[in-house]
């Protein structure tokens, strides 16, 4: 008897880390698409590929739940659709244009920061001082990795590239509030994100940059990539995570994606100097820290602050 009372305390840590470690495949997929689209896409196109991303990923899975919104979720699914994906992409879009990769990735690293700021407006989950100092160094910490001493800097693409990440820190916060309707599994959720998503692209990519002209094998595979495990895959387990996780845990996760871009770079050739490897190990360590609850004396200076 004593060891069955004893057990669901590490079960609930071992789901707990099991669900971290599901969800973190989401940004960690996610930080392929530089790599993916700079060799494998057609170039002068990132919205098409925003729109292969999404929109077939969004109708795979209504075909394999065949489950749709109902009431109120139909508006809910439109808003989260196009906060996590039909407003992010052209508004990432703009700020890859105008701002230097390191300095739009850099931008992005703010996302954790942006909702703990959300969520303790919407959903009155006021963040410790142990998760706002790890958020600022995950900021810092991506930084030293990304940005070069040529970096520049745009208004039009910083406000882009803010706006991007505030309308994802957004539909996380939303998500997080909303929760899923009763009977629906985080894939039709995810579904119903990419299909909204997908649809608000194909007007931009009809009226803007149009088609690419010629899509080989290696691009078909590329854009194979971004919609599975890039789209609903990565969808569907973000969903079901920020379901599960406190968001202050779930939103640094994110902080993966430019850490994972950086490892692909130095597999295809790139190196990293001491520097970029310390904000490399900073950025991890802000994102673990985040998982993990306040010190003692954390909380006790979290209070007296409030």
């Amino acid at each position: 008897m004593t060891a069955l009372l004893e057990r669901p305390p590490e079960t609930s840590q071992a789901r707990q880390a099991a669900t971290v470690a599901l969800t973190a495949l989401a940004p960690a997929a996610w930080g392929t698409t530089y790599a993916v689209t700079t060799e494998l896409l057609p170039p002068g196109h990132p919205l098409f590929s925003g729109l292969m991303r999404a929109l077939p990923a969004g109708l795979v899975g209504l075909a394999l739940t065949r489950v749709l919104p109902r009431g109120a979720w139909w508006w809910k699914a439109a808003v989260l659709g196009v906060l996590n994906i039909g407003a992010l992409y052209p508004l990432l879009f703009v700020a890859a244009e105008r701002l230097p990769g390191g300095v739009a990735a850099t931008l992005g690293a703010t996302q954790p920061l942006l909702v703990a700021g959300l969520a303790a407006a919407v959903l009155h989950d006021r963040p410790t001082l142990w998760r706002w100092g790890w958020g600022v160094a995950g900021v810092v910490g991506v930084g030293l990795v990304v940005l070069g001493p040529g970096a520049r800097l745009d208004a039009v693409g910083v406000v882009a590239g803010l706006a991007g990440t505030a309308s994802m820190a957004a539909g996380v916060v939303l998500l997080k509030r909303w929760g899923r309707p009763a009977g629906v599994g985080p894939l039709a959720l995810a579904s119903w994100q990419l299909t909204v998503g997908g649809l608000v692209l194909v007007p931009l990519v009809l009226l803007g940059e149009g088609v690419p002209e010629r899509i080989d094998s290696g691009a078909a595979a590329g854009y194979l990539w971004l919609g599975s495990m890039g789209g609903l895959i990565a969808h569907m387990l973000w969903s079901r995570g920020i379901g599960r996780l406190p968001v202050g845990a779930s939103a640094p996760l994110v902080l993966l994606s430019p850490l994972v871009a950086a490892v692909v770079g130095v597999a295809l050739g790139e190196s990293l100097n001491l520097p970029q490897t310390l904000g490399f190990v900073l950025a991890l360590a802000a994102m673990l820290a985040a998982q993990l609850d306040a010190p003692g004396w954390g909380k006790w200076i979290g209070r007296g602050l409030r």
